[in-house]
């Protein structure tokens, strides 16, 4: 570089243009910045919502033999008191009922779910000597929402085909409900409407009557059956270890009928005398869960439904964890069982599936994100050409591909909010650049251009906006900041705005001042010819 410089670089945009005007590098960082921003957008965890950290949890101290109001006393007024000396606990709430008082305590949004759960340990068992006597041992229980939301919901039904009892049927959703706890990132799956196999007794009122029983006498009577007998040791004279046992009681519905309840007149009365005993399900399980079929071909009632019973297997995945990826791992367990299940006569339909949602609004506001920079592009070649154009909407995807490289490694996941700040931010993303190419572009059409260097040129028309620009960017992010401060269930939601805008607004600036000079070198052209461009050589 020559030691007599046209002109004086005064800003910091100048000299990054300077710096990268002829750097062979610069076209490398540009692709490997767009590498970084695909790889980021491909691997970022996917949710349709931020996920917002809510901690909490409920103390329950069991004490028998009290009343409501001596619980309320002894037990959950004194650990009211005790828990408001930990700190970040926001709401309390204590509850006393029949032998046992609760207390639920919920903290600040945004405090770190396992900070708090030690926290609120610890205040109770540092307090377990003041509990009155004869309280058992408490049960904490902290709350886990973050996977206690399912994100997929698969209702396993029997089709009219099938040969399956109750019982082997929930068998074979117990087995896929193993096999789908073994998925890579699956927090906890659950199922909702199963039925267990047990025996039922439907007692006759009118005959027990007869025989002067109670319902009492009866459950008497099949509990010393069913009751199970503890393993009995003890040594030989020859000092060989002995164990009896004895396997259950109950093995058939002949050995339940035969149960003796009473005694009549000096003969017994067995439980067949007074009760129909037969092998189903639990009935007393009211949590049945129906799959509603509509049959709009039917001509005659278009609007017929039929219920089906299923069972409702719900699957929950690890905080910070892909969406997309564990539904699709969901998925593709449930095509391997397909086939299984057509022979069994057993069908599935997923009824929620949270990662396809969330892969949907991304994708979705991706596409209009496309569009918003096509537009400005369109606009652009109207009101400064098409290689200005060109050169300003590279500037965007770039931005971009920091901003979401930077999200990634910052542990962001990417949800409709995120790309919402992206959105918000996209007017603003292309003012550098658009401000950059304008003053270049003014530069190169005035009349002194023709005794300048294009090098020199373009390092000038750069550093001469660099300072109104640096100073304008900066007021626009200050205004992003207050929103970083926000609490509460709001200010958790809206987070990824102030984490996103302003890291994006800043990238904006270092992407004006090295592509757009280095573009511009090698896009645009004076309107008259030159005699050389030694700048920077």
């Amino acid at each position: 570089m020559p030691q007599n410089k046209p002109y004086e670089i005064k800003d910091i945009a100048g000299k990054l243009a300077l710096g990268f005007l002829r750097n062979p590098l610069t076209a490398i960082l540009g692709i490997v910045l767009i590498a970084i921003g695909w790889i980021a957008l491909e691997t970022m965890p996917r949710e349709e919502d931020p996920q917002i950290a809510i901690s909490g949890g409920s103390i329950i101290v069991p004490m028998p033999g009290v009343t409501p109001s001596e619980i309320e006393n002894v037990i959950v007024k004194p650990l009211e008191k005790k828990l408001r000396e930990v700190q970040g606990i926001e709401h309390i709430y204590g509850m006393s009922i029949e032998n046992v008082g609760i207390v639920n305590v919920m903290y600040y949004i945004g405090e770190n779910r396992e900070d708090s759960n030690l926290k609120l340990y610890d205040k109770v068992m540092q307090n377990m000597d003041k509990l009155p006597k004869g309280t058992m041992q408490p049960i904490i229980k902290p709350f886990d929402i973050d996977i206690d939301v399912p994100i997929m919901t698969v209702a396993l039904y029997q089709k009219p085909n099938s040969k399956l009892n109750p019982y082997d049927f929930l068998e074979e959703v117990q087995a896929l409900q193993h096999k789908v706890n073994a998925i890579e990132n699956i927090a906890k799956t659950t199922l909702q409407g199963e039925h267990i196999q047990q025996f039922n007794v439907e007692v006759d009122m009118g005959k027990l009557s007869a025989y002067h029983l109670s319902m009492g006498q009866l459950m008497q009577a099949i509990q010393s059956l069913a009751v199970s007998v503890p393993n009995v040791k003890g040594k030989s004279s020859d000092g060989k270890l002995v164990l009896f046992g004895i396997t259950n009681a109950i093995e058939s519905i002949s050995d339940v009928q035969n149960v003796i309840v009473a005694q009549y007149m000096g003969s017994p009365i067995y439980l067949r005398d007074v009760a129909r005993v037969e092998i189903g399900i639990d009935k007393q399980n009211f949590r049945d869960v129906t799959l509603i079929h509509r049959k709009e071909n039917n001509i005659s009632n278009p609007f017929f439904k039929q219920d089906t019973p299923q069972i409702t297997l719900s699957i929950a995945k690890l905080a910070g964890t892909n969406a997309v990826f564990v539904s699709q791992d969901v998925e593709k367990m449930l095509e391997e069982y397909h086939h299984k299940f057509e022979e069994l006569g057993v069908g599935y339909l997923v009824t929620r599936n949270y990662g396809d949602r969330a892969n949907e609004a991304v994708n979705e506001l991706m596409h209009h994100l496309v569009i918003t920079i096509i537009i400005i592009a369109i606009m652009l070649v109207f009101t400064l050409g098409w290689r200005e154009s060109i050169i300003v909407t590279f500037s965007v995807p770039a931005i971009l591909a920091i901003t979401l490289f930077i999200a990634y490694i910052s542990g962001q996941t990417m949800n409709r909010i995120t790309l919402f700040a992206f959105l918000l931010s996209l007017g603003l993303l292309v003012d550098a650049a658009i401000i950059v190419i304008e003053n270049i572009h003014r530069h190169l059409h005035e009349e002194s251009a023709k005794d300048k260097e294009m090098g020199a040129l373009l390092v000038e028309a750069t550093d001469e906006v660099g300072g109104p620009t640096n100073v304008a960017t900066l007021a626009i992010i200050m205004t992003m900041v207050p929103m970083a401060f926000v609490g509460g269930m709001m200010g958790s939601f809206m987070k990824p705005i102030p984490y996103n805008v302003p890291v994006a607004l800043f990238a904006s600036l270092v992407v004006a001042y090295i592509f757009t000079p280095y573009l511009s070198l090698k896009l645009l052209k004076k309107p008259e010819h030159d005699k050389g461009d030694k700048y920077g050589q």
